[in-house]
């Protein structure tokens, strides 16, 4: 999942650097593609989304609607599957770029406030994981939010922090959430489920999402982790 991911923002590098037209709709029939030839199969999506399509967090481009890729636009890819075997789980994971080499400080920002909020969160489950503590979905969601909040960007984040994942993408397990939903669920080991905090702008939105398993006595985000505004260039 992780190598399709670069895969599909490499293809929007070389297109951009050539010249040549990409789309929404390309970049996301190429991944699902790309899962069918790594063995992966998938429910619905991927999202592939630009400026202001970004700005929705359940838009999806479909052939009669999609969006060409620009120089100076803002793309999220937000994509899930999982091995098309029984038993299998979901990975789900959403990235942020900007198709330039210098993007404008709004979008850094934004992109920077939820780098943040993600890694409070992850490190409040961690902490508590390897604590002992008993963690309740909610709490996790505050965290994030409240930091998102004192960034002047609350009214700009309308979903929950993350959500329970098992052999479907949306789980039956705690979700991260003190805004849908008062989730008093504990986390409980052997576990898994999203941190995916977001802001949501006129223009563009950014989204950071990672998985974090809960094992017996810790818990760690599998595969990579977005550090930074990925920059395409």
């Amino acid at each position: 999942m992780d190598e399709i991911r670069r895969r599909a923002f490499r293809l929007v590098g070389e297109r951009l650097g050539a010249g040549a037209s990409v789309d929404e709709w390309a970049v996301k029939r190429f991944i699902l593609e790309a899962f069918e030839s790594a063995g992966l199969q998938t429910d619905h999506g991927p999202i592939v989304a630009v400026n202001e399509n970004a700005a929705n967090p359940h838009y999806e481009p479909i052939e009669e609607v999609r969006r060409p890729i620009r120089r100076g636009d803002v793309l999220l890819i937000d994509m899930w599957a999982k091995l098309r075997r029984p038993g299998s789980v979901y990975y789900d994971i959403t990235w942020t770029a900007y198709c330039g080499a210098q993007p404008p400080a709004e979008v850094s920002r934004a992109f920077e406030v939820v780098r943040e909020a993600r890694d409070r969160a992850i490190r409040r489950v961690k902490d508590a994981v390897q604590a002992g503590e008993v963690l309740r979905g909610f709490q996790v969601d505050d965290v994030a939010r409240r930091y998102i909040e004192q960034r002047g960007f609350g009214q700009h984040f309308p979903h929950r922090t993350g959500h329970s994942i098992g052999e479907d993408v949306h789980g039956a397990g705690a979700n991260m959430d003190n805004l849908e939903t008062h989730d008093e669920r504990r986390i409980i080991p052997w576990t898994c489920f999203s941190i995916e905090p977001g802001i949501y702008l006129k223009d563009f939105g950014v989204r950071s999402e990672v998985n974090v398993f809960v094992g017996g006595q810790e818990a760690r985000v599998t595969g990579e982790i977005q550090e930074r505004l990925l920059l395409i260039c």
